[in-house]
C-alpha cells in the first residue's frame, strides 16, 4: 500500500502578489496582473504585454552575493520555496534532511542569462563569457539552489516539459513520497521568460495575444474573441509530506494529492491532438489513480491558455471524459489573471486548486464576454463563486511537444 501525500505549505511569487494570501485575494477579486512590458522596450514586438513581476528584490530572501549568481527563475524558485516552508512551519533539520527532496520544473530556465552572455560573446569575445554562465542558465539549478538553501539532501530533480513542467514536478514528487523514498518534497515550477528573445519567438509563432491597447483584458480563456496567451512569470511551490509524518508533527494539512496522470499526444510540436485525446488520457489516469470518482470532481483549474486550439480541445476532452457531469462541474482558467507562467503555471495552479478546496471558493475566468459555441461549459465567468463541499478538484497542464500532466487534489478525510 502506497503512502498518502498531503500539501502543507504554499509559496508564491507572482504578478498578483508575493504572498499566498495576497495572491489568493487578488484572484478572488478578479484582478489582472497584466500590463505593458517594462523589462525591455517592446515597441517593435507584435505582443507588448505580460504579467510581469515589478520591483522584485531577491535580497529580501537570498544572500545578495548568491543572488547575483542565480538566474531570475532560480531566484523566484528559492524565494517561493522558503515561503512555502515558512507556511508549512517546517524546518529541514539534519534529522529529516536525507528524507527531504526537491523537484522544481522550468520550461525554459535562465533565458535572460543566455541572452546576455551571447551578446557579450558576440561583442567582446569568448574570454568575456562569465564562468557562471552555464550553472546559472541550466534549468535544474532551481532545484539545486533550493536544496542548498533549505538543507534538503534527499531526491532532487527537475521536469522540463514546457508548460506542463510544474504539474509534472508536483506529480512526480508525490510519487516519490508514495513509494517511500522521501517524507518531504519541495515541488513546483519557476519561470522568468519575459525577455526579448522569448517574447519575439512566441510572438512570431502567433501564440501571444496582440491586444496591446487593453492589457488587462487580453487574456480571455474560452471567450470567442480570444487571440492568444499572455506571457507571465513567477514561481509556485508547495510542500508535500507523507500524511503520517505530517499528522505526527501537527502540520496544517491543506489538501491531499491523490491522483496524477500523464500522457503524450505524439501528434505535433505545438498543436494539441485532435479532440484533445492526449489531455483526455492524462485526466482519466489522474482520476482513476485518485480517491475521487468522476462525479466527485467539482472544479477543474483548466490549462485554459486563451488560444483558439487549446481552449476548444480542452473543453472537448473534459466533455468526453466526464460526460453529463461535465456540465455540472465548474471549470476556470486563472491564466486570465496571472498570464501563462509556462513551466511555473502548474505550480501556481496547484496552489489555486488547494486554496479552492480549503475555502470552498471557485476563482473566476475574467474577461469572459462572448460565448463560444465550441466552449460551452461553466467557466465561472468574471466573478468568484462560493460553493459547498468542494471535495475534489483537478488541475491541468499541457505543454508544447504534446506532454500532458494532471493532478487531482482531495479534501483530507
Amino acid at each position: 500500500m502506497s503512502n498518502r501525500v498531503v500539501i502543507t505549505g504554499l509559496g508564491v511569487v507572482s504578478a498578483l502578489g508575493m504572498e499566498a494570501k495576497e495572491f489568493w485575494n487578488n484572484l478572488i477579486d478578479g484582478k489582472s496582473g497584466v500590463s505593458r512590458i517594462e523589462n525591455f522596450d517592446p515597441e517593435e514586438y507584435p505582443s507588448q504585454i505580460g504579467a510581469e513581476i515589478k520591483d522584485f528584490d531577491p535580497g529580501k530572501y537570498i544572500d545578495r552575493k548568491d543572488a547575483k549568481r542565480m538566474a531570475v527563475f532560480t531566484q523566484y524558485a528559492v524565494c517561493a520555496a522558503l515561503k512555502a516552508l515558512e507556511d508549512a512551519n517546517l524546518e529541514i533539520t539534519e534529522d529529516i534532511a536525507n528524507e527531504s527532496g526537491v523537484l522544481i520544473g522550468s520550461g525554459i530556465g535562465g533565458i535572460e542569462v543566455f541572452e546576455n552572455q551571447i551578446e557579450r560573446l558576440v561583442k567582446r569575445g569568448p574570454r568575456r563569457i562569465s564562468p557562471f554562465f552555464i550553472p546559472m542558465m541550466i534549468s535544474n539549478m532551481a532545484a539545486g539552489q533550493v536544496a542548498i538553501y533549505t538543507n534538503a539532501k534527499g531526491p532532487n530533480s527537475n521536469a522540463v516539459t514546457a508548460c506542463a513542467s510544474g504539474t509534472h514536478s508536483i506529480g512526480e514528487a508525490s510519487e516519490i513520497i508514495k513509494r517511500g523514498d522521501a517524507k518531504v518534497m519541495i515541488a513546483g515550477g519557476a519561470e522568468a521568460s519575459i525577455t526579448p528573445s522569448a517574447v519575439a519567438g512566441f510572438s512570431n509563432m502567433k501564440a501571444l495575444s496582440t491586444r496591446n491597447d487593453e492589457p488587462q483584458k487580453a487574456s480571455r480563456p474560452f471567450d470567442k474573441n480570444r487571440d492568444g496567451f499572455v506571457i507571465g512569470e513567477g514561481s509556485g511551490v508547495v510542500i508535500l509530506e507523507d500524511y503520517e509524518f505530517a499528522k505526527k508533527r501537527g502540520a496544517n494539512i491543506i489538501a491531499e494529492v491523490s491522483g496524477y496522470g500523464m500522457s503524450a499526444d505524439a501528434y505535433h510540436m505545438t498543436q494539441p491532438a485532435p479532440n484533445g485525446e492526449g489531455a483526455y488520457r492524462a485526466m482519466k489516469m489522474a482520476v482513476e489513480k485518485s480517491n475521487a470518482s468522476y462525479n466527485d470532481i467539482g472544479y477543474i483549474n483548466a490549462h485554459g491558455t486563451s488560444t483558439p486550439f487549446n481552449d476548444k480541445l480542452e473543453t472537448q476532452a473534459i466533455k468526453d471524459l466526464f460526460k453529463d457531469h461535465a456540465y455540472e462541474l465548474a471549470v476556470s482558467s486563472t491564466k486570465s489573471m496571472t498570464g501563462h507562467l509556462l513551466g511555473a503555471a502548474g505550480g501556481i495552479e496547484a496552489i489555486v486548486s488547494a486554496l479552492a478546496i480549503r475555502d470552498n471558493i471557485l476563482p473566476p475566468t475574467i474577461n469572459y464576454d462572448t460565448k463560444d459555441p465550441e466552449c460551452d461549459l461553466d467557466y465561472v465567468p468574471n466573478k468568484a463563486r462560493e460553493v459547498k463541499d468542494l471535495n475534489a478538484v483537478m488541475s491541468n497542464s499541457f505543454g508544447f511537444g504534446g506532454q500532458n500532466a494532471c493532478i487531482v487534489l482531495n479534501r483530507i478525510e
